[in-house]
């Protein structure tokens, strides 16, 4: 019998789709049973069901309307009770009211009441899990699971957290997680991954990226093949869980027949992206290079997308996925009534189609009519596709490359790929050498777009990453190259502040922290080229940055207009006034980054000065009747006549 599986990954914001998920989809598809993947709104996720559940009751009892166009006056009465929400559904349009006001009534009921717990729908669950600073959100998904799933031995938590901290999962939830990857086939018919009988390795599967479509969820770095070329990593690093998560270093993946399956099924993907986490540590990287360039990764090659409505159409016609080429479907046929490229007339005609065939909302495309309506629509998608150009195909090693294991030979097999950018990891000053040695290679190989996150609140000191920055903005003046450099904070991935991002390193304070991040809001989180930009964001000498590190927070966000103001320059003419044991004796309460309540802080008339200073202006700012108000839009007029 097929089983209902439903796959869900928490509503926190991430950068990738869940590769972990859309292994799983592929593989319980290869098994024949129904896949549904959530991201979302938990309580969304139930409203919708309940309806769904409600729409097809109603319908069995007059289907001479069509409630499904009704889908979303019922859900919002499902929700919030309210009379003129049910008056909106219009029940009275049928000849059999008398009957579906009860039921209305009841699956309002039915939800409300919670009774749908007791009713679960799915014989399978799996969640996945990120970054530890995810906890709540992930162990309220996992709550969630458990009300979903009719059995909880078949609700399976795996991914990153679940790895890291198994024990910690299980004693919050009762749920005991799955830890690293499903890399478990069944021998002689028993003993594999998820089933007994499993005869497939899951991690080695390809992806289902159809079952992205299935959520309003769109990933920043989405439109892409995404891969392995290798697992694992050969370091250790203490801020690290790759060697918790893959602790055996697999040297070859080979990319070329999932790149071709995932052309063949769900169309052409622009870029490469590459999951690998130290790909250069592999003696098969000439076999790597060769795998990526026959996927059709070649240096100049572009990429033209292709007709993504006539591959939604093949696939719906393929059963492939329904309910994601439905949604796929609505909103490709909602993009092109508003392309640019069509003229009123053809706009009109658009709109008019789809009204008749119920495509103006999701819940009213059915799969026979989107397939018989597929030669109306598709002259003008062949307008849109036959005038777009090509766009430069890159691959990305998104995790970055060691710049220890740099070498002519390794980066001259870079160099035959289209790497933009490539990202080289400086997460430890004691690293310099070997790093400008690593971006020196690659520059003479012709490289010149880099990119690296650069990690700070671990072991290092204030300074270090002040350092690293500057090294970065001084290579990009003398190389003529670009860096953009990311400063991540890090967060322990174990122990007391796991679960939050509170961690203050042995060499940080609060008050640091919070500097870095108002600076980084300022420059939107990187730092590129540009000296007089850098020095301006960040100090032109050690001196200068450790003062703005100490530099009220409000300062450092509207910078220029506190110092056209003139309060910068009485903080500093202050600070400047204390002695070596004043500041000594105020560095502390600074340090400490509450500013609440400066009067409990201290009785001594010249701190309270200073940490006046400190009080958080952006309420004053924002609030129209204000002095500092009308201030600030004088400066900003100003500003905008320079």
């Amino acid at each position: 019998m097929n089983r209902r599986v439903l796959l869900l990954e928490p509503n926190y914001k991430n950068k990738f789709p869940p590769i972990g998920l859309m292994k799983l989809a592929t593989y319980f598809k290869m098994r024949g049973d129904d896949v549904v993947f959530y991201k979302g709104d938990l309580t969304e996720f139930v409203i919708r069901q309940v309806t769904e559940e409600c729409v097809k009751q109603l319908t069995k009892v007059d289907d001479a309307i069509d409630w499904k166009r009704r889908f979303d006056r019922i859900a919002t009465y499902i929700r919030y009770r309210r009379k003129t929400d049910l008056e909106q559904i219009g029940i009275d349009d049928s000849e059999h009211a008398i009957f579906i006001y009860p039921w209305v009534e009841h699956f309002k009921k039915f939800y409300h009441s919670g009774e749908y717990r007791n009713h679960p729908r799915w014989d399978w669950v799996g969640v996945t899990t990120l970054f530890t600073f995810y906890w709540d959100i992930t162990i309220e998904t996992i709550e969630f699971a458990k009300t979903m799933v009719k059995d909880k031995r078949n609700l399976m938590v795996g991914g990153v957290l679940a790895s890291i901290q198994p024990k910690e999962i299980e004693e919050a939830t009762g749920i005991k997680p799955h830890c690293g990857t499903l890399h478990t086939a069944a021998v002689d018919g028993k003993g594999g991954d998820i089933d007994e009988d499993n005869p497939y390795i899951i991690d080695e599967l390809p992806l289902d990226y159809s079952i992205l479509d299935e959520i309003d969820y769109e990933y920043p770095d989405g439109g892409s093949y995404y891969s392995y070329s290798t697992r694992g990593c050969i370091r250790k690093c203490g801020f690290c869980a790759v060697w918790t998560l893959e602790p055996k270093y697999q040297e070859y993946i080979p990319l070329h027949n999932r790149i071709a399956r995932t052309r063949r099924l769900y169309g052409e993907q622009q870029n490469l992206l590459l999951m690998d986490n130290n790909v250069l540590a592999s003696p098969r990287l000439k076999e790597i290079i060769e795998d990526i360039k026959s996927c059709g990764f070649t240096k100049g090659a572009k990429y033209v997308e292709p007709n993504l409505y006539a591959i939604s159409i093949r696939n719906l016609r393929l059963h492939m996925n329904d309910r994601a080429y439905i949604r796929k479907c609505y909103k490709l046929l909602q993009a092109i009534n508003n392309y640019k490229g069509m003229s009123e007339k053809m706009r009109t005609e658009i709109y008019a189609l789809r009204e008749k065939h119920g495509f103006l909302h999701p819940e009213t495309c059915k799969r026979e009519e989107l397939i018989s309506t597929y030669k109306d629509f598709a002259p003008y998608f062949d307008i849109k596709y036959k005038r777009l150009k090509g766009r430069l195909r890159y691959v990305d090693f998104n995790q970055g490359v060691d710049a220890r294991l740099f070498d002519e030979e390794k980066v001259s097999l870079l160099e035959e790929i289209p790497v933009c950018p490539l990202r080289v990891a400086f997460d430890d000053i004691k690293t310099e050498l070997k790093y400008k040695t690593a971006i020196e290679i690659s520059v003479k190989h012709g490289m010149r777009d880099f990119s690296n996150y650069l990690l700070y609140n671990f072991k290092d000191k204030p300074i270090d990453l002040y350092h690293r920055l500057s090294i970065n903005v001084q290579m990009c003046e003398t190389m003529d190259v670009s860096i953009y450099s990311f400063p991540m904070k890090y967060h322990p991935i174990r122990g007391e502040h796991s679960h939050d991002r509170d961690y203050i390193g042995e060499h940080w304070n609060r008050k640091y922290i919070r500097a870095i991040q108002a600076i980084l809001n300022a420059t939107k989180g990187k730092i590129g080229r540009g000296v007089s930009f850098f020095e301006k964001a960040f100090g032109r000498n050690e001196d200068e940055y450790m003062e703005l590190l100490m530099m009220p927070e409000t300062f450092l966000l509207f910078r220029f207009f506190f110092e056209d103001l003139g309060y910068t320059q009485k903080w500093k003419d202050a600070m400047s006034e204390l002695t070596k044991e004043e500041r000594e004796e105020l560095m502390p309460i600074i340090f400490r980054n509450d500013f609440n309540h400066i009067e409990e802080l201290t009785d001594n008339p010249k701190y309270l000065h200073i940490l006046s200073f400190y009080k958080d202006y952006r309420k004053e700012i924002a609030d129209s009747n204000s002095e500092l108000f009308k201030l600030k839009k004088e400066f900003d007029k100003r500003k905008k006549m320079l």
